[in-house]
């Protein structure tokens, strides 16, 4: 009897996982663009639309290279299953369709993406559905802040842009002791750094348009947790309500996740030198990244991932509001070689203003809640050499004090 292959790395998984080949025997993953799928007979049409045999029906809810997407990106969470959605936000949306009701109360960290914040507090208020927020880092204020309505918990770990890390273990057990579901935005870490469901978390979520293509090319999205989850409460909203992944982006996905490993790691190595280098420089107040052991969860990181991420944020040392934003705008418009975006995961390092891009629908004492200042920068650090990186932040850096 041939003996069994050890279950492959992630480096494999990465490469190989999920790969399925038509009768043409393609050595590369298959594009299928295709909206539909031929049946056989009418009888295996209506077979297929009841869900009594396996098989694609329509590319709205099942296509070949999404599934090979899905099946691929699983096999690096260590999950059941995965469906994928067509951004990181519709991903959260289905989350909750699939989840809540009219009435339900919802826990979500404080320092999350702002779109994050506008659906919690303002979409889905509209249907009834109260959300309170709480500091990610605060087990206690969890527990607190629960009610017997809670139906889900939410966080980012680490958080955008302030890189807050939720205790994953307590947030898991918490859930389990309030019957509530509990998602973890995994965007900033991947399945390479980070792997919540092992911590016991119900459900992850990504933002496919950062990392996991990491070349800033397509949007998409994915959930992934238990079988039973994936295949009878989130199909049937995906299927119905159609926020659905195009094949063309499952498929460049794809190729994104067999470079996944090398970049994450290259770009956290990169990220932790550049980190090192801004919290000496005197034109800094504060650096946050969980590499950093000034980060006051800097040894909850250092537990529960395996690097601390390619993203950090700083803020610059002002005497008031108006000269920080200043500063950070003057700054952020002298430097040369990274992208002026507020998109992150890229092979290209990218810096934005969290306070007026990716955080400025958020009132301004939202913001101020949250700790997002008008001096804070935030940086994802792309593939560049560092001393590159460096050489073009000392320049801007000793622009902006003149503000």
């Amino acid at each position: 009897m041939a003996q069994s292959l050890e279950k492959p790395r992630l480096e494999t998984c990465a490469v190989r996982a999920g790969t399925a080949r038509s009768p043409f025997a393609e050595h590369s993953e298959a594009l299928f663009l295709t909206s539909s799928f031929v049946f056989d007979s009418a009888a295996q049409a209506a077979a297929r639309f009841a869900g009594d045999e396996d098989g694609f029906v329509y590319s709205r809810f099942s296509n070949p290279t999404v599934r090979m997407f899905e099946q691929r990106l699983a096999a690096l969470e260590g999950a059941e299953d995965c469906l994928a959605t067509a951004s990181g936000m519709s991903a959260l949306l289905a989350v909750c369709l699939a989840t809540l009701r009219a009435g339900d109360h919802v826990l979500c960290g404080a320092n999350v993406f702002g779109a994050t914040v506008q659906l919690f507090a303002q979409v889905l208020q509209r249907f009834g559905i109260q959300t309170t927020f709480v500091a990610s880092a605060d087990p206690q204020a969890w527990r607190t802040s629960a009610t017997d309505r809670t139906r889900l918990m939410f966080c980012e770990t680490p958080s955008n842009p302030l890189m807050e890390i939720t205790d994953l273990q307590a947030f898991a057990a918490l859930g389990r002791e309030l019957g509530a579901v509990t998602v973890v935005d995994n965007c900033f870490c991947t399945p390479v750094l980070q792997r919540p469901l092992q911590f016991g978390v119900d459900v992850v979520i990504h933002s496919a348009t950062k990392y996991l293509d990491g070349q800033g090319r397509v949007l998409g999205g994915a959930v992934l947790g238990r079988r039973a989850f994936v295949r009878e409460a989130l199909l049937p909203v995906l299927r119905t309500a159609g926020p659905s992944l195009s094949p063309f982006n499952a498929w460049v996905l794809l190729k994104g996740l067999e470079t996944l490993p090398l970049r994450m790691r290259a770009q956290s190595e990169a990220a932790q030198q550049l980190a090192t280098w801004l919290a000496q420089r005197p034109e800094v107040e504060r650096v946050y990244f969980p590499g950093l052991p000034s980060h006051p969860q800097y040894a909850l990181a250092q537990r529960q991932q395996a690097a601390p991420g390619a993203v950090l944020s700083f803020c610059l040392k002002a005497d008031s509001e108006a000269q920080a934003r200043a500063r950070a705008w003057r700054l952020i418009d002298r430097v040369r070689l990274m992208s002026i975006t507020a998109n992150l995961g890229d092979t290209r390092t990218t810096i934005t203003h969290p306070a007026t891009t990716t955080h400025g629908r958020l009132s301004a004492e939202a913001r101020a809640r949250a700790g997002i200042g008008e001096g804070l920068v935030r940086i994802a650090v792309g593939l560049e050499a560092v001393e590159d990186l460096q050489r073009d932040l000392e320049q801007a850096l000793a622009a902006c004090t003149s503000c």
